[in-house]
C-alpha cells in the first residue's frame, strides 16, 4: 500500500509540474508583472482573522507642550475614529504621552501601526483632518528627519525656507505633483499619501538640504507626469527626456586679509641673529660697569617720561590755540585817474526824462498834432 501511495503521489507531482510548465509558457511575462487598470487590494475584513489577538501590542509617543490645546480639543475625533477599528487610545498630559493599545475586538493586525502612526502625526503638528486618512490602506506616511543633515542653523533655515518657498508656493507645487500632504515643522518634514508620491517627497527634500534647489525636481516630475500619461512610453526609460543638471558653485572664493608672499629662494641660510652680547660690544655698555649702565638706563627712563610728559601738555595746549581767522579782503576805492564826461551823462539824462516808457518819438507827436487839427479846419 505504501509503494503504490508513493507511486500515485509521484504520478500526481509530475502532472502539477507539467500543468505549471505548460501555464509559464502560455502566459506572458509583461501580462503578470502589469497590474489591470481599476484593480484594489481587497479589504482586510473580520472574516479573515475571526479569533483576534493572543497578545495586547501597545505603542507611544511624546507631544510638545504647545500641542497641547490641539490635541484637547481633537481627542473625541481620534477616539471615535480608533474605536471604528476597536483600537483604544489614551492621553496623559501630565507626561505629555499618546499610547495606542489592541483589544481583544481587533481583528487587522496592522491597525496597530497605522494607529502609531496617527499619534505621532498628531504630535508633529498635522492636523487631525489630515491625519486620520493614515487609516486607509492605500495611504502611508513617512516623517524625515531633516535637522542633523545641515551643521550651519542660519544655512538650515535659509534651505527649510526654500523647501516652503514664497508664501508656500514651493510646498504646495509638490503636493499637486506627488499628491501627498507635506508639513514642514521644526527639525522634521511630516508627509502623507500614496507610497510612490512618498519616494518623490523624501528624494525633493533631502536634495535641497542638500543645497539642490526644489524647483529643478519639480520641473523633473512635471516631465514625469506627462510621460505616465503615453501608454507607449510607459516600458520605454525615460532618460532622454528627463533634464541634465550639473552642480555649477559660481560663488567667488573668498580671498584671505593676510596673503603671505613667498619670498625668493636663496641657497644660502639666513644671517645668524646678534645676541645681546654682540650688541653690548658694539655700542661699548659691555665695558661699562654696573653703576654706569644703571645710570644710563636711568637717563633713559627719564627721557622717555620727559618725552612722554611733553607730549600729552602739547595735546593739552591745543584747546586753547586759537582757530586761524579768515583773511578779511579791504574793497580798492574807485580810481579818480580814470576821467568821466560829465557833460554827455547829463545829456543822456535830459533824453530820458523826455522819452516815457511806450511813448512815441518827439517828430512823431508833432505830425500827429498837425494832422488833428487839419481835420478840424476842414469839419468847419
Amino acid at each position: 500500500m505504501g509503494g503504490g501511495g508513493g507511486e500515485i503521489s509521484h504520478c500526481c507531482r509530475e502532472k502539477h509540474c507539467n500543468a505549471s510548465e505548460f501555464l509559464f509558457v502560455t502566459v506572458d511575462e509583461s501580462e503578470l508583472l502589469t497590474v489591470p487598470d481599476g484593480w484594489k487590494e481587497p479589504a482586510f475584513t473580520r472574516e479573515d482573522n475571526p479569533r483576534g489577538f493572543l497578545e495586547e501590542s501597545s505603542f507611544a509617543t511624546l507631544f510638545p507642550k504647545y500641542r497641547e490645546a490641539y490635541l484637547k480639543e481633537c481627542w473625541p475625533l481620534v477616539q471615535k475614529a480608533l474605536n471604528e477599528h476597536h483600537v483604544n487610545v489614551t492621553l496623559d498630559l501630565i507626561e505629555g504621552s499618546i499610547t495606542v493599545t489592541t483589544t481583544k475586538k481587533t481583528f487587522d493586525p496592522y491597525m496597530i501601526i497605522r494607529a502609531r502612526d496617527l499619534i505621532k502625526l498628531l504630535a508633529r503638528s498635522v492636523p487631525f483632518e489630515q491625519a486620520v486618512r493614515i487609516l486607509q490602506d492605500d495611504t502611508a506616511c513617512d516623517i524625515i528627519k531633516i535637522g542633523s543633515l545641515v551643521r550651519n542653523r542660519e544655512r538650515f533655515i535659509k534651505r527649510r525656507q526654500r523647501l516652503i518657498g514664497p508664501k508656500g508656493s514651493t510646498l504646495k507645487a509638490l503636493e499637486l505633483l506627488t499628491n501627498c500632504y507635506i508639513m514642514v515643522q521644526g527639525n522634521t518634514v511630516s508627509a502623507l499619501g500614496p507610497f510612490n508620491g512618498l519616494k518623490e517627497v523624501r528624494k525633493v527634500v533631502l536634495d535641497t538640504m542638500k543645497n539642490i534647489h526644489p524647483i529643478y525636481n519639480i520641473k523633473t516630475l512635471m516631465i514625469k507626469r506627462e510621460l505616465s500619461k503615453d501608454p507607449e512610453l510607459r516600458t520605454q526609460s525615460w532618460e532622454r527626456f528627463l533634464p541634465q543638471f550639473k552642480h555649477k558653485n559660481l560663488n567667488k572664493r573668498k580671498e584671505p586679509k593676510k596673503k603671505n608672499v613667498k619670498k625668493e629662494y636663496t641657497p644660502f641660510p639666513p644671517p645668524q641673529p646678534e645676541s645681546q652680547v654682540d650688541k653690548e660690544l658694539a655700542s661699548g655698555e659691555y665695558f661699562l660697569k654696573e653703576s654706569q649702565k644703571k645710570r644710563k638706563r636711568v637717563e633713559e627712563i627719564k627721557a622717555k617720561q620727559a618725552e612722554a610728559i611733553s607730549r600729552r601738555q602739547e595735546e593739552r595746549n591745543k584747546a586753547f590755540i586759537p582757530p586761524k581767522e579768515k583773511l578779511v579782503v579791504k574793497r580798492k576805492k574807485a580810481s579818480t585817474e580814470t576821467k568821466i564826461d560829465i557833460e554827455a551823462i547829463k545829456e543822456k539824462v535830459k533824453r530820458a526824462k523826455k522819452k516815457k516808457l511806450g511813448a512815441l518819438p518827439v517828430e512823431e507827436v508833432k505830425l500827429k498834432i498837425a494832422a488833428d487839427e487839419k481835420k478840424k479846419k476842414k469839419k468847419k
